[in-house]
C-alpha cells in the first residue's frame, strides 16, 4: 500500500492503495464516477479513455501509481464544458451513438483530436479514433460527428 496523491475531476485525492491499482477501478469503484466504462479491459477498445493532464489515457491499462501528481478528468465532469455540449450535439445529429456504450471514449478522443487539429481531415480522425472501438454505428456516422463537430467549434478554444 502506497499514498497516492492526485486530482480528479478537479478535486484532490488522497489514497492509501496498491500503486498497480487499475486506475480504471480506482474511478468506478472507489470514486464512483461510472461514466467510465470497462469494454476489454485491454486498452483495445477505449470506452475507458479519461484525459490525464490533457492527454486521452485508457484507464484500465494505467495503474494508479502513474497518476501521482497529475489531473484526472472524466466524462462525468469533462459533460460540464462547451467542448463537450458541440462534440454530444454533432454525435446527436449525425447518429454517431446508438447504444452509447463507446460514446464517453469517443467523445473524449475527440477532443484531444479537436485540441490538435481543430480541423482534421477523415483520416486523421479515423487514425485518431483508431483505438476506439464501436459494436453499433460503422464508424461512418462518427467520423461524420466529428467534422460537424470541428466545424460547430470554430470559433471555440479546444
Amino acid at each position: 500500500m502506497a499514498k497516492i496523491n492526485f486530482i480528479v475531476n478537479h478535486q484532490p485525492i488522497e489514497l492509501d492503495i496498491n500503486p498497480s491499482t487499475r486506475l480504471l477501478d480506482v474511478l468506478r469503484d472507489y470514486l464512483g464516477f461510472k461514466g467510465v466504462k470497462e469494454g476489454c479491459g485491454e486498452g483495445a477498445c477505449g470506452a475507458c479513455s479519461v484525459l490525464v493532464d490533457g492527454e486521452a489515457y485508457n484507464s484500465c491499462l494505467t495503474p494508479v501509481a502513474n497518476v501521482a501528481g497529475k489531473e484526472v478528468i472524466t466524462i462525468d465532469e469533462f459533460n460540464k464544458t462547451p467542448q463537450y455540449r458541440i462534440i454530444a450535439d454533432a454525435f446527436a445529429e449525425m447518429g454517431g451513438s446508438q447504444c452509447g456504450f463507446c460514446t464517453p471514449g469517443m467523445i473524449i478522443n475527440t477532443y484531444v483530436l479537436l485540441k490538435k487539429n481543430p480541423f482534421p481531415s477523415e483520416e486523421e480522425i479515423r487514425f485518431a479514433l483508431s483505438g476506439n472501438i464501436c459494436r453499433c454505428t460503422g464508424y461512418n456516422a462518427i467520423v461524420k460527428a466529428v467534422m460537424v463537430a470541428s466545424e460547430n467549434g470554430r470559433n471555440i478554444v479546444w
